[in-house]
C-alpha cells in the first residue's frame, strides 16, 4: 500500500490539461473532499488505473446515464457532471486487481468524449468552481448551521457514533466542504446525488440538501449503504 502526503489533497493545475480518464460506474456519485474505496478488476478499467499510476493520478469518476445496461460492454451515455479524484492509495493483488483509495478533488463537465484511442474512455473536461453570491452572506451561517442540524439528526440511531462524523460537525468547516459531505454520506438516490453533483453554487446546493433530507425524512427509517452510514467499497 502506498502512501500519500498532503501535497495529494491538490489538483496541480499546470500538470492537469483538461483530458481525463473516465471510470463510469452506474451506482456511485463521488464528490470532493471525500475518499473512496474501489475494487477495480475489469481489464479496461486495470489499464485505466495502470496509466493513471504512470502519469498524474487522476481518475474521473463520471455516471452512466440511464439505459446503461444495454451496452454495458461499449460507450453507453453518460451524464454530463462527474468528480476529478486522484489515486491516495493502491494495492495490486496477486490476480492483477486492485484496491484503490481515491480522494475526490473537483467537480468536472464532460464536454466531449475522445476517440477511442484505449481499452478506457476519455474526454475533455471543464473544471467547475464552486462559488457564492456575496447578497446571500448574511445568510449563509444560518444555512450552514441548519444544515449540520439536519445531517447531525439523519445519522443512523442505536448505532456507535462515529468520531470522524463527530470531529466534522463540531468544526467551523466551509460550507461547500460540509454540502459535498453530506450529500457523499446521506442515502439520497443516485439523481439527487447526480444533482447536487452538477450544482457549483454552494447556496444552492445546501438549500437542495435541506429540501432532499426533509424527502427523505418523509420517507420514513432507512438503512443506508447495507448497515453504515457510508458508501461502502465499490467495485466496478
Amino acid at each position: 500500500m502506498m502512501p500519500w502526503n498532503a501535497e495529494d489533497l491538490t489538483l496541480d493545475l499546470e500538470r492537469f490539461k483538461g483530458t481525463a480518464r473516465l471510470f463510469p460506474l452506474p451506482d456511485l456519485v463521488m464528490f470532493p473532499h471525500v475518499m473512496q474505496p474501489l475494487h477495480i478488476y475489469e481489464p479496461r478499467y486495470c489499464d485505466l488505473l495502470n496509466a493513471a499510476l504512470d502519469s498524474d493520478g487522476l481518475i474521473a469518476m463520471s455516471m452512466l446515464a440511464p439505459g446503461w445496461e444495454s451496452d454495458y460492454e461499449g460507450r453507453p451515455e453518460l451524464l454530463p457532471h462527474a468528480c476529478l479524484g486522484k489515486i491516495i492509495t493502491h494495492q495490486r493483488q496477486d490476480d492483477g486487481h486492485y484496491n484503490v483509495l481515491l480522494l475526490g478533488l473537483r467537480r468536472i463537465q464532460i464536454e466531449s468524449e475522445l476517440p477511442a484511442d484505449h481499452t478506457y474512455r476519455t474526454a475533455k473536461v471543464k473544471l467547475l468552481d464552486d462559488f457564492c453570491y456575496t447578497e446571500n452572506d448574511d445568510a449563509r451561517e444560518a444555512l450552514q448551521a441548519e444544515l449540520t442540524e439536519k445531517f447531525s439528526e439523519s445519522l443512523p440511531q442505536g448505532q456507535p457514533s462515529n468520531p470522524n462524523v463527530e470531529e466534522l460537525l463540531s468544526s467551523e468547516i466551509p460550507l461547500g466542504v460540509l454540502t459535498d459531505l453530506v450529500s457523499f454520506a446521506v442515502p439520497f438516490d443516485l439523481k439527487t446525488k447526480s444533482q447536487l453533483l452538477g450544482e457549483s453554487d454552494i447556496d444552492r446546493r445546501a438549500q437542495m440538501l435541506l429540501s432532499a433530507m426533509q424527502e427523505l425524512e418523509t420517507q420514513g427509517p432507512r438503512t443506508s449503504h447495507g448497515g453504515g452510514y457510508l458508501p461502502p467499497f465499490s467495485t466496478n
